[in-house]
């Protein structure tokens, strides 16, 4: 069954897991590309240091997603740019060479499409680089530059030090912010956007879209993207709430960082109990138009936080258990490249680090678990496409139903490290099937494992 035809939004995101690369430290395949001053693979991350991943590292391994259930990739900058992290743009017209330019983007491009993969990229027109050609002509020729209006300059000569004269991202001196007032800007960025939808990619993350003063930036962009292809996606980066940006006016959707915070608060810092939690994904529900829950990009972890596992305190049966929240939870999952295998790190640069390829340090009971949940996923369009609410909560448990018309489930967790019998409210009696087991349950006596769930298909 698929959904009504007014739904608004990508239809192919209901059923999309995605996959999270930062290129720069996902595989090196082409030593050919590598910059000057590449460090080994593996070396501890900095926020400076260099390594070589490439886009033909990314296609040799583009198995691996498949292997997880990704059939969806969010890959960070690849624009031509100077950093590792390349928010720095100064080219959005062409692919880094240090990723392997244009032909390696077309052929990574395509061997995604061809093994069912979509492909969006990092949106990042709040700001360019300090050195981008346009800024830079801008240092060299002051007001008398043809760009002096791209950028809000206080005063001339420009400065960098000891603090900027002119306007950037966060008060870093390298990202000086665009001026998308000014009609040329808006011309040269959306130019940009038609280029690589042209050349086939399917959607794009807005970066940091709230620092934008310009309201109606957002919503010119998502007239381009959708007058080339209504089934693109356009998802926000957003910390806090949401609605904004959910309700079709901009983006599609956002990133549902506000998710993340609701799992790791009940999973791993015992914030607040399952009440707590149930709470909080109410707040979200009232935040979040029904028809844009299914949009969203749900997430533990991404390039700008600490990942999973290192939240968790290294603890395998926590993280086990906010992945299990995760894929059950109405909306797309997106898991960050490394942590299907137990990849740690704290925040930037830490959880930066070189994906590990050394299958013998992975954590192949954590990498197991990722891919049951996927494959449960792929399995139930409950869990991609039913509604969900919250049927009851105690201090360590909490119990969500995600229901459709064709099937309904119970998600039932349970933080505590032992194991708990639970009567579901209002299911006295009721006959199913726990996934996860292959057991025969009833819902007035339901066994959830310590630090763990039970995912029970009614009958």
């Amino acid at each position: 069954m698929t959904d009504s035809p007014d739904r608004r939004g990508p239809d192919w995101v209901r059923d999309a897991i995605f996959y999270q690369i930062f290129p720069e430290r996902f595989d090196n395949a082409d030593p050919a590309t590598d910059p000057p001053g590449v460090e080994p693979w593996g070396t501890p991350p900095t926020r400076d240091n260099l390594m070589g991943g490439d886009l033909p590292g990314i296609t040799r391994r583009l198995e691996h997603l498949r292997s997880l259930g990704a059939n969806a990739l969010y890959l960070t900058p690849v624009f031509s740019a100077t950093t590792n992290h390349r928010y720095d743009a100064t080219d959005y017209y062409t692919i880094d060479p240090r990723l392997g330019g244009d032909t390696a983007f077309a052929t990574f491009l395509d061997s995604a499409h061809d093994m069912g993969l979509r492909v969006l990229l990092d949106a990042v027109f709040h700001h360019c680089g300090y050195d981008h050609p346009f800024f830079q002509d801008v240092i060299a020729r002051g007001d008398q530059s043809e760009y002096v209006n791209w950028f809000s300059v206080a005063q001339f000569p420009v400065s960098a030090n000891p603090e900027p004269n002119y306007l950037t991202c966060s008060g870093c001196w390298y990202l000086p912010k665009l001026n998308v007032h000014n009609p040329d800007v808006r011309d040269h960025l959306f130019g940009a956007a038609q280029k690589w939808m042209s050349a086939g990619i399917d959607g794009w993350r807005l970066d940091v879209p709230y620092m934008l003063e310009n309201p109606r930036f957002w919503e010119q962009f998502r007239a381009v993207v959708k007058g080339h292809d209504p089934e693109q996606y356009i998802v926000a980066e957003v910390w806090e709430k949401a609605t904004e940006w959910t309700t079709g006016a901009t983006s599609d959707a956002a990133m549902n960082y506000r998710l993340r915070d609701a799992i790791l608060n009940f999973v791993s810092e015992w914030r607040g109990g399952g009440e707590s939690f149930a709470a909080e994904l109410d707040e979200i529900d009232k935040e979040i138009p029904p028809d844009a829950k299914g949009l969203m990009l749900n997430l533990l972890g991404s390039h700008d936080t600490e990942r999973v596992l290192t939240h968790c305190g290294g603890d395998v049966e926590a993280t086990k258990l906010a992945f299990a929240l995760l894929f059950t939870a109405e909306g797309a999952p997106m898991v960050y490249y490394g942590d299907e295998i137990g990849m740690t790190g704290f925040n930037d640069p830490d959880c930066r680090g070189a994906m590990i390829w050394d299958a013998a340090r992975w954590n192949h009971e954590l990498l197991a678990w990722v891919r049951q949940l996927a494959a449960l996923r792929q399995a139930h369009v409950a869990l991609r496409r039913g509604s969900e609410r919250t049927i009851q909560a105690a201090e360590n448990t909490i119990v969500r139903a995600r229901v459709h018309p064709e099937e309904e489930l119970l998600i039932l967790a349970n933080r505590a490290r032992t194991g708990v019998h639970v009567a579901v409210a209002g299911f006295a009696g009721r006959p199913g099937t726990d996934l996860l087991t292959g057991e025969q349950v009833r819902c007035d006596d339901v066994a959830v494992p310590g630090m763990g769930v039970s995912i029970v298909k009614l009958e």
